[in-house]
């Protein structure tokens, strides 16, 4: 990856990074995870903030090499980007704001599909773009197993 604008990296780095801190900030009081009943392979929360830092980071190095290129299908690739940051963005709310166990499930699946549907398309255009984004996906699928599985429990 050359880069050809620092700044515009950076700036790609702080959008999802913005995004995240805003959603946790509205979504109140996540101590709620402490206290509801989790399925057994529930990680720490303090595990939570540390991956989420690592995938922001790596959504916006991916979207700053889509950004970047040149190639056709670039503006609908980030269309998708920033449709699936606002899925993301609620997914905190709906979840720990307003206990809507069974509705962030729903939403989280949706927010899965967007997610594969933009590696697919950032596929198209650069490879390694598609590729900063699986373990997004993969914690993604991880947390829709949690959250499915407190509904159950909760």
């Amino acid at each position: 990856m050359k880069i050809k604008d620092r700044s515009e990296l950076i700036i790609a780095i702080l959008i999802p990074i913005a995004v995240g801190t805003l959603s946790a900030l509205f979504a109140g009081n996540m101590n709620v995870y402490s206290v509801i009943n989790k399925p057994s392979l529930s990680p720490p929360g303090i595990l939570f903030p540390i991956v989420w830092t690592i995938l922001y980071i790596l959504m916006g190095i991916s979207s700053y090499i889509i950004y970047e290129s040149d190639a056709p299908g670039r503006s609908a690739a980030l269309q998708t980007y920033v449709l699936q940051l606002f899925f993301n963005f609620f997914w905190s709310i709906l979840f720990f704001r307003f206990d809507l166990y069974f509705t962030s499930f729903v939403w989280l699946l949706a927010l899965i599909f967007l997610i594969v549907k933009m590696i697919w398309q950032f596929n198209r255009i650069d490879h390694t773009a598609a590729r900063l984004l699986i373990p997004y996906l993969l914690w993604c699928l991880f947390a829709a197993y949690l959250n499915f599985m407190i509904f159950r429990l909760n």
